[in-house]
């Protein structure tokens, strides 16, 4: 199986990618960078951008039945590494325990000049 989840709660794709897409055992969500999904703004600052990419895949992993409490893995791309404390600050207000493993690397951009991108695997028990 390899459905389509797509949800207005989040950024519409801005590329040749799916949101999400569900494989009926684990749903793999692309990253979401920090954009509104109604404006498609960037906030300012590191701790608004990583809560909007927190909430935008919240809302795609809503779209197909999961919340944050089914995520086991997720890839962390970060513009400045120097913002690493800040974004954890935010990251850990929304995963639960266990935390699910977890990636972070410092890139040299983002699309249109992110600071934080973030993808996540959740599995459906």
């Amino acid at each position: 199986m390899r459905k389509l989840v797509t949800s207005a709660g989040a950024p519409s794709a801005i590329g040749p990618y799916s949101q999400a897409i569900d494989t009926g055992s684990l749903v793999f969500c692309a990253g979401q960078i920090g954009r509104e999904p109604v404006s498609g703004e960037l906030p300012d600052g590191i701790e608004a951008q990583t809560a909007q990419s927190m909430k935008n895949i919240a809302a795609v992993l809503d779209a197909a039945g999961l919340s944050w409490a089914d995520v086991v893995k997720t890839t962390c791309f970060l513009a400045e590494i120097s913002d690493f404390d800040a974004f954890n600050g935010v990251y850990k207000t929304f995963v639960s325990d266990p935390p699910p493993a977890r990636s972070t690397f410092a890139v040299k951009e983002l699309p249109r000049g992110a600071r934080v991108e973030v993808e996540a695997i959740a599995v459906r028990s």
